[in-house]
């Protein structure tokens, strides 16, 4: 079975860093971005099976740039967790069109949780 890929988009490195290592190892592959406004040549590029996407990505943002993966025909159905500290995740998530959200600071279970959720093994 091939290795699933995760695509983070988020401008803070340690967060990035955590990332990194806790879905390395849960044994995904992991891919970052800090700048959101390529995420379509980005995921054309990666081809990932799961997206987390930071509300406060530099460039667009994350709401948009969900919005464009979501209103493109090939990428539509990539999985996005939406990633933010605000208190109104749910409803950011939301707009968006991603498919679950994840609050910052994260507990680990639950990112585990959230990812073994929208990614089918």
């Amino acid at each position: 079975m091939k290795n699933k890929t995760i695509l983070v988009f988020d401008d803070d490195q340690a967060i990035l860093d955590i990332f990194s290592i806790v879905l390395e190892a849960g044994g995904y592959k992991v891919e970052i971005s800090s700048t959101s406004h390529d995420i379509i040549e980005k995921v054309a590029e990666i081809k990932p099976d799961a997206i987390i996407m930071d509300n406060w990505i530099p460039e667009i943002g994350g709401v948009e740039a969900t919005r464009l993966l979501k209103s493109h025909p090939d990428f539509q159905q990539i999985p996005v967790i939406y990633c933010s500290a605000n208190n109104d995740i749910e409803s950011l998530a939301s707009l968006a069109g991603a498919e679950t959200y994840l609050s910052k600071p994260f507990d680990l279970d639950d990112l585990e949780r959230k990812i073994a959720d929208i990614i089918p093994s």
